[in-house]
């Protein structure tokens, strides 16, 4: 183990704290679309939105109600059935801390270009 100077860069790019039940692409365009909907939406709004069939948006939200992310109500609109989704306090708080620790990693990167080290220095071949 290096007890030196480097070793503040131990897991310096880690991230920890990157939320993987948010990170997925499908649970990210659906907390996102949520949050931007602080009422909520209905399932076809949702899945319009978010580009996703009937059943892989259902898997996703059971999932995501599963970890309390967001809650899910039915109800009934001209006698047709609606299923309602929106955030939870906690699917707020826990979005607001993914993209803290997203900004970070922005930063990370946009620090490293300011430096001016290449990201991929050397990997192109010229």
């Amino acid at each position: 183990m290096n007890r030196g100077k480097g070793r503040t860069s131990e897991g310096r790019y880690a991230y920890p704290n990157l939320d993987l039940v948010i990170h997925e692409r499908a649970r990210l365009s659906m907390m996102t679309s949520l949050i931007a909907h602080p009422k909520g939406l209905r399932f076809l709004d949702l899945k319009r939105l978010c580009n996703l069939t009937d059943g892989n948006l259902s898997r996703h939200l059971q999932l995501l109600a599963s970890e309390n992310l967001i809650a899910i109500t039915k109800s009934y609109e001209d006698s047709r059935p609606q299923t309602w989704c929106r955030l939870t306090a906690e699917g707020k708080r826990r979005y607001v801390r993914y993209l803290s620790v997203l900004e970070q990693i922005v930063d990370d990167s946009a620090a490293r270009n300011r430096s001016g080290d290449a990201v991929l220095a050397g990997s192109s071949g010229s």
